[in-house]
């Protein structure tokens, strides 16, 4: 008998299998330990991990982050409800105060960062700025700003607030312990749920481009969805709950696999500093969220979800996953990002107008 040597795996196939069979283990001890979204925070936690011990792959195809955003924006839309949106209305003035303060908040702790002699202000400013990670970066390249260093903050900053999020809510706000499809049960056949993905998902996709909406992978599937499920055609039909883990996962890994020895080194003496100011915005978020659910009379937990500094996919896993008001908590995060659009631009002009050549900091 001929014995034929095995032929090897591919590297880079080979990453792969570890990160989704481990993914696949620790998602089922999350859930067995009742955190919520557990295939989210296991696909953070894994990529993490391997990205910084070099044996993770590069990323996440952008494609397939795109369709996990639109199953997560579709999901969200077939939970939209009319009467929150009334009763956010009412309370608008409130919302825009705290979203403000959060803004304001992000942004000072960046200044604080540019008092080192190896970060300038524009760079600093932009680097702990909350909302819209990808249009930050691209501001910063456009602005003069180091657009390397503050793509490396972001992303940690990102990465520690979505990490961070089960440990608050355990010590701190103690949500209902709900699997989303307990919270939200079908009535409808699965195949009606699936439909409405793939309907949402594209027209939503198509309205995000020629629209050019903010967050656009998220917002136009979920508009489409909540038309849909505001129009009463389809009642109690939601998204297939394996493709739901899928993109829970996808969008875990995609935030994850950022986090390399490499990147990390770029931020050098500098990321100390950049860590502190991170948990220290952090903590004050959520002291924001409990003031806005005590001006909104929401739960402290939907404050705290609507106000953290970044994280929107798992703030609003959580809400799904915790039977909370998943729309008040989009709804303050999308103002969030749209006066982020608005206000970063003209802060980052007068920054420079104000900032003379000789007075940045040396690098």
């Amino acid at each position: 008998m001929i014995h034929l040597p095995p032929i090897p795996a591919p590297p880079l196939l080979r990453r792969w299998l570890v990160l989704i069979v481990i993914t696949l283990l620790a998602t089922i001890g999350l859930a067995a330990l009742h955190i919520p979204s557990a295939a989210l925070f296991a696909g953070l936690f894994i990529a993490t991990i391997l990205a910084l011990r070099g044996f993770a792959p590069d990323g996440v195809n952008p494609r397939l982050v795109i369709a996990a955003q639109s199953v997560l924006g579709t999901m969200i839309g077939m939970l939209v409800q009319a009467s929150t949106l009334r009763a956010l209305g009412g309370h608008i003035v409130a919302v825009l105060i705290v979203t403000t303060a959060t803004l304001l908040v992000s942004i000072a702790a960046g200044l604080l960062l540019s008092l080192r002699r190896d970060v300038d202000p524009i760079t600093g400013a932009l680097a702990l700025t909350t909302g819209g990670a990808s249009a930050i970066v691209s501001l910063a390249a456009q602005f003069g700003g180091d657009d390397r260093m503050v793509a490396i903050v972001q992303y940690l900053r990102v990465g520690l607030v979505t990490a961070s999020m089960p440990l608050i809510v355990a010590l701190a706000f103690h949500p209902p312990h709900h699997h989303a499809a307990a919270a939200h049960p079908a009535t409808a056949p699965w195949f009606i749920g699936l439909a409405i993905l793939i309907l949402s998902g594209t027209l939503g996709l198509l309205l995000a481009r020629v629209t050019r909406l903010p967050a656009g992978t998220l917002l136009g599937p979920m508009i489409i969805a909540g038309a849909i499920t505001l129009s009463g055609i389809a009642p109690g039909a939601i998204v297939p709950l394996p493709l739901i883990d899928l993109a829970y996962a996808l969008i875990g890994w995609q935030a994850g696999l950022k986090f390399t020895l490499s990147r990390l080194k770029q931020v050098g003496r500098a990321l100390p500093a950049a860590l502190t100011l991170i948990i220290l915005v952090n903590f004050i978020c959520a002291g924001l969220g409990v003031l806005l659910a005590h001006l909104t009379g929401v739960s402290a937990y939907d404050g705290y979800l609507a106000t953290v500094p970044g994280g929107i996919y798992a703030a609003l896993a959580l809400a799904i996953s915790s039977r909370t008001d998943v729309t008040f908590v989009l709804a303050v995060h999308v103002l969030r990002v749209v006066m982020l659009m608005f206000a970063m631009p003209l802060f980052v002009r007068l920054l420079r107008r104000f900032t003379a050549p000789g007075m940045a900091n040396d690098v």
